[in-house]
């Protein structure tokens, strides 16, 4: 059993894909060609903004919207540290300071409850985390912004496709940004991201630091990085658009089938809520299990891959030991003891769902 199985939808695409890849090596234009901005186009339709600008990776598109939003050293960004690193890690690259607020127990998104209380007259910027595949409670961590003069980024590397009140994940803020890393719901065949806004001074901004800060050819009114998306995984990217619509829905009727499951044979596993007015694309599907270290190891004497969505949080990484108090969040400090994370792909079959529930009903019998 697979925890991700990028064969099975490559099969089903295989001749567009190839075809995609051929224009590209016919053309040449290897970097920034046609597809970039056909894809640009057709991803900002589907976010249901103004502006895509493609990009080298999720991480890079966190790093260049702080950077269009001119954030730098003094400055703090509250976020989650119940994320992966490269969250705080944009922050901390420019100098600023991450500001870790706590999740909310049900969604382990951002908790807009404890937004407001960490704000000062540094703050700068709010990034949430849409982890796991569903979006941060975006309404109300928006009128926390619009009260203190805030812009906001939503960190969608997870949620990409998701919708919120009928929105999309990435179009609900200042600015939204993804990942396209294979493993992510929409992902490429190597690193590869997007941010999307509406403010078109900002998607300008955007399009010159992915290119070294240039306007034109050799003139470079700011600093910028190497931040742009290869033709190669627009491509990709492009062949792969169709279908994502289909695994939107397969993705989110395994992850209903799991909770079923689960509930039904298990009694002391915790499922995941999806917040009313909430879509997930499941781009996890995480429980939280007492014992998790036995339940891992048996699981795998089974023949069940897992993996854990975070063990550490942020405010309790070495890296981050001057700029935060780890007994602060309480919550992402619970949660990341017990969490796990179960094969998820939009071609996991019903029955090796209904092995991986049993199997952990078994466990969970063996370890009362």
């Amino acid at each position: 059993m697979k925890f991700i199985d990028l064969q099975t939808q490559y099969r089903l695409i295989e001749k567009a894909v190839n075809q995609r890849i051929q224009n590209v090596l016919e053309h040449g234009q290897y970097i920034m060609g046609p597809e970039v901005r056909e894809l640009e186009e057709k991803l900002a339709e589907f976010v249901g903004v103004t502006h895509c600008i493609g990009v080298s990776s999720g991480t890079d598109a966190l790093l260049m919207a702080l950077m269009a939003l001119d954030i730098g050293p003094g400055d703090e960004v509250i976020t989650t540290p119940f994320t992966f690193i490269a969250t705080g890690e944009t922050i901390a690259l420019l100098g600023a300071k991450p500001v870790f607020v706590d999740i909310d127990a049900s969604t382990y998104n951002i908790d807009p409850a404890l937004i407001e209380a960490a704000i000062t007259p540094n703050t700068r910027a709010i990034m949430p985390v849409s982890l796991y595949g569903q979006c941060a409670d975006m309404d109300a961590i928006n009128t926390i912004a619009e009260r203190h003069n805030l812009p906001v980024i939503e960190d969608g590397a997870q949620s990409f496709g998701a919708t919120y009140k009928n929105r999309r994940s990435c179009g609900l803020s200042t600015i939204g940004c993804t990942s396209f890393f294979p493993s992510k719901p929409f992902g490429a065949y190597g690193d590869g991201g997007a941010c999307f806004t509406n403010d078109d001074d900002l998607a300008k901004t955007l399009r010159e630091i992915r290119d070294h800060g240039q306007d034109r050819r050799y003139h470079h009114p700011r600093l910028g990085i190497n931040g742009r998306l290869d033709s190669l995984q627009a491509a990709v990217l492009l062949a792969k658009l169709d279908q994502f619509y289909e695994e939107i829905e397969l993705r989110q009727t395994i992850g209903d089938r799991y909770t079923t499951l689960i509930n039904e044979y298990c009694s002391n596993i915790t499922t995941p809520t999806i917040a009313n007015g909430n879509t997930s694309v499941y781009a996890q599907y995480t429980l939280q299990v007492d014992h998790r270290e036995k339940t891992q190891t048996m699981l795998s004497d089974s023949d069940i891959p897992t993996a854990i969505h975070y063990p550490v949080p942020l405010n309790e990484q070495p890296v981050f030991s001057e700029h935060s108090n780890p007994t602060a969040t309480p919550v992402s400090q619970a949660v990341a003891a017990r969490v796990i994370s179960l094969p998820m792909h939009p071609y996991l079959e019903a029955e090796d769902q209904k092995q991986i529930a049993l199997a952990l009903k078994e466990i969970e019998g063996q370890l009362e």
